[in-house]
């Protein structure tokens, strides 16, 4: 007899047309090969997720400069990231990595951004020239 009703809309976080092809085409046209930077927020939030310092630590740039204990402090090594890793990685911040959707990514020159700037990825040149990079965590920070 009736027609079904509509179906609902989505609700979608973010920009409205905001999917992985924009995404990864902003990607391209900013900073490059896309399939790293997904192969990265994968293994990123992966890690988090799963508590895993160790994995969450060897995705860092380092030097890494983080705050502990209210002061900022040079992490030279995965080492020193994982005897610090709650307090960088607090569970606000866990939050945040885990939640947010590939396809919501906000890119920049800076990078890729998690939340409102919490945590970000980058390319980070392998040589001089720049003709290759690996991506990495290079800034985690609470938003307070």
């Amino acid at each position: 007899m009736g027609a079904a009703p509509p179906a609902a809309p989505n609700v979608v976080t973010g920009t409205p047309d905001a999917g992985t092809g924009d995404v990864n085409a902003r990607i391209q046209s900013i900073l490059g090969e896309p399939a790293k930077y997904e192969q990265a927020f994968t293994a990123f939030q992966k890690a988090v997720a799963a508590h895993d310092a160790k994995a969450v630590a060897a995705l860092v740039a380092y030097p890494f400069t983080a705050n502990v204990g209210g002061r900022k402090v040079k992490l030279p090594d995965a080492a020193a990231f994982v005897r610090h890793y709650d307090v960088i990685v607090t569970p606000a911040i866990a939050n945040v990595i885990t939640r947010q959707r590939y396809e919501d990514l906000f890119v920049n020159a800076d990078g890729v951004m998690f939340g409102q700037g919490e945590a970000w990825l980058n390319g980070v040149c392998k040589d001089a020239g720049c003709k290759d990079f690996d991506v990495r965590v290079i800034a985690i920070q609470s938003a307070n």
